[in-house]
């Protein structure tokens, strides 16, 4: 085995003793205090009211629900394990019932034994009453939330389809610029009253030289980072060295990284010379999202349409990148000059329909410049030569579909603004936007595991036939979920109420299973295949070849102990998980009944292959004959046999047909075999030397056994020879076909020097009417 194996066997064993160390923690420690002993059910009591009243009563706060929201979620977690209380006594008392045996139905049980059985059955209920209230409690707790996240979403629905004032009115755009000059004049006049006061108190020049020091640095970061880049990416593709394309994805990680850090230093040294007056802080802020919107923007531009290099992944051509590459510019431009905007029109905490006013020019824009963006993406790339032209690439009509709906979004989000609902247009566009982002990167991260996997196998195109990056792929799209969700609106306790009522699992029967279950069954299963394998690979190289069996009986014994192996563990997993399946025994009965019935011909040779196992009348490696097909055993499998023909084709022989019909096994137990040879002589040749010739020459060869010494029989006279027949025994009949051919090649040598003639057929031929032929007449 594999250092590979050896690690993971080892990862896998510790994830399972880390899971029956928490098991065992679980059932050996001390049971869980009831919620009575410590005075907690009225505080809970408390709560759910208050909350009840709050969802009954009039409108509440958002801020409220969600304080409320918080407190109830504390409680469930609290309540999460209840059905855990006093588990360990439970299983004690009923283990001391069923050690009692059930109550007779006829007649009265002795009455020490029934005044035991009342007293354990009151017991049981007793130390069932704090985990049936604890579960009461969850599924209050759990209820209440419900109603809270109902209660907020109905909130944002409502926020969403309230249409305000129409930012198209011509009457409020004097008011807009009013309030935008408010808010700059704000912004300015409290930032120089603030130098003023700093130079005044000396504060200023005491913070001036760090915060230079940072500002000098976040120059050198945004002005050089990205060139220091280029030119190591530069430096990787003029190399020789393997995974350029590796290589060039994670050096272009840092054009990202390095301006990150710039405008973290930018932000530093500004609040470090803390020169920012009223709004400042709450500008800097927007000033900093926009700026690394479009650092992002640039990024995913230079990956997805490269002006050097390859195509990039949606394989546009040169004058089609450019365009993209604009059109993606500007919108990253937009974005940031409304994030901007905004921030600076909330110093003066303006009118909701002055923002509004500010932001339908950039809003217009943006929806053409995306409509645009809609349209390239529509566009097709140059088709590869193995596709039709009526039948374009998979990923071709993805992109279209995202095409239409950036053109939808592009069309509705300027009519919802101007129409008065911004909240709706916002809500709308931006999601739309960071979802093409998220995608983005997504599809990014996948081509990187495909370069990676090609670096792997060091030859180009191997990763397309592999399954391995398809599933990382598949994972990556997974992790991406969440954040797709947050980008349109969920929140981040909506999120870990999904997981939380992941966790819970679902019920079959009387029990219920959550996904630590499926975790624990999982890695207990895998151990135990693993160390199935590997008991198997050791009984196959180191134990079984030392022992007296042949090479069927190791395969049999290897085979079997594997079926052995991996049916325990699927039972020592099941059990480990706790998963008690008692409750579907009558559905399973009834299911073999059905399944032996429709699969009885598969159920035949599954019951053949065990007997094969056992009996082991062929093995691997023999030459058989059965039902007229001839060959060597390659593989013997649970439901069918696998024979090597002469011609090098496989037959697949039922394992039924195998114990139930005729079978010929030409070396089983040895490869002993013996070989028949006609020979045929002309009338008049001496027969005593013709058998001492043949005998002769079965002597000579190799592979003929002397003892018993090879026989020569005159078998017959026939119609144009007299027939001999040499009989011998060969040491291994797997040569028989060579051994004859090459006991014909010395036979026809030895007649040649004897002068032995070896007759062929001949035959009169009598023609009745011969001036037939000629053409005469008959």
């Amino acid at each position: 085995m594999s250092f590979r194996h050896f690690y993971w066997l080892a990862v896998f064993c510790g994830a399972v003793l880390f899971g029956m160390a928490a098991a065992a923690q679980d059932v050996g420690s001390p049971s869980l205090v009831p919620l009575e002993s410590v005075g907690q059910e009225v505080t809970w009591d408390r709560v759910a009211e208050s909350t009840e009243d709050v969802l009954t009563g009039p409108k509440p706060s958002l801020f409220r629900l969600s304080r409320l929201r918080d407190e109830l979620v504390t409680w469930r977690d609290q309540f999460a394990n209840g059905s855990e209380i006093n588990s360990g006594r439970i299983a004690t008392v009923q283990s001391q019932i069923a050690a009692l045996g059930p109550a007779p139905e006829e007649g009265d049980e002795p009455a020490a034994i029934a005044a035991r059985r009342s007293a354990l059955e009151e017991q049981l209920a007793d130390l069932r009453a704090p985990a049936l209230l604890a579960e009461e409690s969850f599924a209050r707790a759990n209820g209440l939330i419900a109603e809270v996240d109902a209660l907020i979403r109905g909130r944002d629905a409502q926020t969403l389809t309230t249409r305000a004032q129409a930012p198209i009115n011509p009457v409020h755009w004097p008011g807009a610029v009013r309030d935008m000059g408010q808010a700059i004049d704000v912004f300015w006049s409290g930032t120089i009253s603030k130098i003023r006061a700093d130079i005044i108190s000396g504060n200023l020049f005491r913070t001036l030289p760090v915060g230079l020091l940072f500002l000098a640095i976040a120059g050198v970061l945004l002005a050089r980072g990205r060139k220091w880049v280029l030119g190591l990416q530069s430096s990787v593709d003029n190399g020789t060295a393997r995974g350029k394309a590796v290589w060039h994805f994670l050096l272009s990680v840092w054009e990202i990284i390095l301006p990150y850090l710039g405008l973290l230093a930018l932000v530093t040294g500004l609040n470090r010379m803390s020169i920012l007056g009223e709004g400042g802080q709450l500008l800097l802020d927007a000033v900093f999202n926009g700026a690394l919107l479009i650092i992002l923007t640039r990024w995913l531009n230079e990956q997805f349409f490269p002006l050097y290099g390859d195509d990039g992944p949606l394989r546009y051509g040169l004058e089609t990148r450019r365009k993209a590459r604009r059109v993606g510019t500007i919108l990253a431009w937009l974005l940031a000059a409304s994030i901007v905007l905004t921030g600076l029109m909330r110093i003066a905490e303006p009118a909701e329909i002055s923002v509004s006013v500010v932001l339908l020019p950039i809003q217009i824009l943006l929806g053409y410049m995306l409509f645009r963006f809609g349209r390239l993406l529509r566009t097709d790339p140059a088709v590869p030569e193995h596709f039709d032209s009526e039948d374009s690439p998979p990923k071709g009509r993805a992109r279209r579909f995202v095409g239409i709906l950036c053109m939808g979004v592009a069309i509705a989000t300027p009519v919802l603004a101007a129409a008065g609902f911004s909240d709706a247009a916002s809500a709308l566009f931006r999601p739309s936007v960071l979802t093409l982002a998220i995608l983005a990167v997504v599809i990014l991260l996948q081509r990187f595991v495909n370069d990676l996997w090609e670096l792997r196998y060091r030859e180009p195109g191997q990763s397309s036939g592999s399954l391995a990056p398809v599933l990382i792929g598949f994972l990556f799209f997974l992790v991406a979920l969440p954040l797709l969700a947050i980008a349109w609106g969920a929140r981040i306790e909506d999120l870990f109420e999904i997981w939380a009522r992941f966790r819970e699992g679902f019920v079959i029967g009387d029990t219920r299973i959550s996904p630590s279950d499926f975790i624990t069954f999982a890695a207990v299963f895998a151990v135990g295949f693993l160390l199935t394998r590997f008991i198997q690979g050791t009984l196959r190289a180191n134990v079984l070849p030392r022992t007296k069996l042949d090479l069927g009986g190791q395969n049999a014994v290897v085979a079997g102990f594997g079926y052995v192996g991996i049916i325990l563990a699927a039972i020592i997993a099941i059990t480990m998980a706790g998963i008690d399946l008692s409750s579907l025994a009558i559905v399973a009965g009834a299911l073999s009944v059905g399944i032996g019935f429709g699969l009885q011909n598969i159920v035949s040779n599954f019951v053949s292959g065990i007997i094969l196992l056992i009996e082991r009348p062929i093995g691997e490696g023999d030459w058989i004959e059965v039902n007229g097909t001839m060959g060597y055993v390659r593989d013997i499998s649970v439901r069918s046999t696998r024979v090597e023909t002469f011609d090098r084709t496989d037959v697949i022989i039922p394992n039924a047909d195998l114990v139930s019909g005729q079978v010929t096994n030409w070396t089983r137990g040895n490869a002993v075999g013996r070989v028949i040879v006609p020979v045929g002589v002309a009338y008049g040749t001496d027969t005593q030397k013709v058998i001492s010739i043949l005998k002769d020459v079965a002597m000579n060869h190799p592979l003929v056994l002397l003892n018993p010494e090879p026989n020569v029989l005159f078998l017959e006279f026939g119609d144009s020879s007299l027939n001999f027949e040499i009989r011998a025994i060969l040491r291994d009949v797997n040569f028989v076909m060579h051994v004859k051919s090459d006991l014909n090649l010395a036979i026809e040598k030895r007649f040649a020097e004897e002068d032995i003639e070896i007759p062929f057929p001949q035959r009169d031929l009598w023609i009745k009417n011969p001036k037939a032929l000629e053409g005469g007449e008959t």
